[in-house]
């Protein structure tokens, strides 16, 4: 379908496309022009459960499918995707708001999930022992949980989706994919691309909406696991109310991802990097660098070169080649970041580099904010306290590592951190000693290919396994443990005792 002539988006249900039975509708804006492209239905409970019932048809054929028949959809998926690759990433521009060449990397790391999803008959193989007892052999299966569902957040509409429902429907599962209301079309475009590849009707659906189709989603009886990446607030509602009811839940959190700069750090190449990881996608990111804490003699030199930087950077619609960071993703999101950068001017913090009146020149009435830059922030202000989610790099001084790392771990969240230095010794101290679940050394977005899993630890994380890898497929599979024997005729039975197989 060609999501761009239509002014109402459907669902999809059952491999094809759907009229919402919903009478509630959103917009869906270009944040730079402010122009509404199309509006979104926000899905009843109703067309929740027709979605699920069709993912409930489809589950049994699809669950009893070899992995390698379901190997070979996805392998016809990824081709896909990497013809449409360029088209898929304006899309992504387009309701989102980032630049052509970001919203293609996101792509391309969505990709890699899928990859890794397509070596799925290799990845549920289970153990086998023969002969644990007399004539007994004992063996693990991974049997898929049922029908699953994500909810996924605006920041990434094509690579979060990716983290789950590959992973999902490779392990034999059926999936409902709730995208976000904000810019849901690539949530569609991807369901017609794998009904294109041969995943059959009902294995992949899609539909749209706010609280009401979550809760939904939520209380429906037939979904088996539910999936989230979104604010903290909203993850362990996610999580508490789905695993009262039963659910198998993984809920990824806010997060205020530190950067440790050591004195001995490589500043050019450090500040390089911190620009790239606090401005890129104009800070809506997971694991964008939000707080930088420069330690000791490297605090003023990196002021410095992190303030030069930020003030070149080009800020433009996203579809413009040379625009290095785009808007912010609508008119709300872009009022509470500036009201946060008031706050901290109003706490105290030094305002180096002021972003909220950026010109761009044609589009006055987009949602831009400009790079922002603060200094001598201490950690009781607002603006280190609350995630920002928006271009806004905050800087605090600290006098050691052991210091920087005490900050870190005092901080609820704990999604990932950094450190810039050339000592290796500095580097295994950080990487053992600091508490979140991911960490990079000399590299700013410390984000795991995609048969590592990707989390957090505190309040950047609700349940016990993360998302893609091996977590993925555990979250995603039960396991089921057989012990089988094989008597000639007349063989002894066991007794009343317990046995020991010996």
């Amino acid at each position: 379908m060609d999501l761009t002539t239509l002014e109402r988006l459907p669902l999809w249900i059952g491999g094809r496309a759907v009229t919402a039975r919903t009478r509630r509708y959103g917009e869906v804006t270009n944040p730079a022009t402010g122009e509404v492209l199309r509006h979104v239905p926000f899905a009843t409970a109703e067309d929740v459960a027709d979605a699920v019932t069709a993912a409930s048809a489809a589950l049994p054929a699809w669950r009893a499918a070899p992995a390698l028949r379901r190997a070979r959809v996805l392998m016809r998926f990824r081709e896909l995707l990497e013809a449409h690759r360029k088209d898929l990433a304006r899309l992504i521009s387009q309701e989102h708001g980032k630049t052509v060449a970001d919203a293609e990397g996101s792509i391309t790391r969505g990709i890699e999930v899928v990859e890794f999803a397509t070596g799925i008959p290799h990845l549920v193989k289970g153990e086998f022992s023969d002969n644990v007892g007399t004539d007994v052999d004992s063996f693990s299966l991974r049997q898929p949980v049922g029908v699953c569902a994500g909810i996924t957040p605006f920041n990434f509409p094509a690579m979060v989706p990716m983290w789950m429902f590959p992973i999902a429907i490779a392990c034999g599962n059926t999936f409902v994919l709730k995208p976000s209301e904000r810019d849901p079309s690539m949530g569609l475009r991807m369901a017609e691309l794998a009904t294109e590849a041969g995943l059959p009707d009902g294995v992949l659906n899609v539909v749209h909406g706010d609280r009401e189709a979550v809760d939904a989603i939520l209380a429906h009886p037939d979904i088996k696991a539910v999936s989230f990446v979104g604010s903290t607030p909203i993850a362990r509602y996610i999580y508490e109310t789905g695993t009262a009811r039963g659910k198998r839940v993984q809920a990824l959190g806010g997060a205020k991802n530190h950067a440790v700069v050591l004195p001995d750090a490589d500043l050019d190449f450090a500040a390089e990097a911190l620009i790239g990881a606090a401005y890129g996608s104009a800070g809506e990111r997971c694991m964008a660098v939000s707080v930088v804490v420069a330690v000791g003699e490297a605090g003023d030199a990196l002021r410095d070169r992190l303030a030069a930087r930020a003030r070149r950077i080009s800020v433009g619609p996203g579809d413009r080649p040379e625009s290095e960071m785009g808007p912010v993703i609508n008119c709300a999101a872009r009022d509470r970041i500036m009201g946060l950068i008031d706050r901290g001017v109003a706490e105290g913090a030094t305002l180096v580099v002021d972003g909220r009146k950026p010109q761009i020149p044609g589009h006055e009435n987009g949602f831009f904010v400009g790079p922002t830059l603060f200094d001598d922030t201490q950690s009781d202000m607002t603006i280190y306290r609350e995630e920002i989610f928006g271009p806004v790099l905050v800087m605090v001084r600290t006098q050691s590592l052991e210091e920087a790392i005490a900050l870190i771990n005092a901080n609820p969240y704990a999604n990932g951190a950094a450190l810039f230095t050339r000592s290796g010794f500095a580097a295994r101290r950080f990487q053992l000693d600091v508490e979140v679940g991911m960490v990079g050394i000399n590299v700013p977005i410390p984000v795991p290919m995609a048969f590592f899993s990707f989390g957090g630890w505190r309040n950047s994380l609700f349940g016990d396994l993360h998302v893609h890898g091996m977590d993925g497929v555990r979250f995603y599979t039960r396991g089921k443990a057989v012990t089988a024997r094989w008597p000639n005729d007349g063989s002894a039975a066991p007794g009343f005792h317990l046995p020991t197989l010996g």
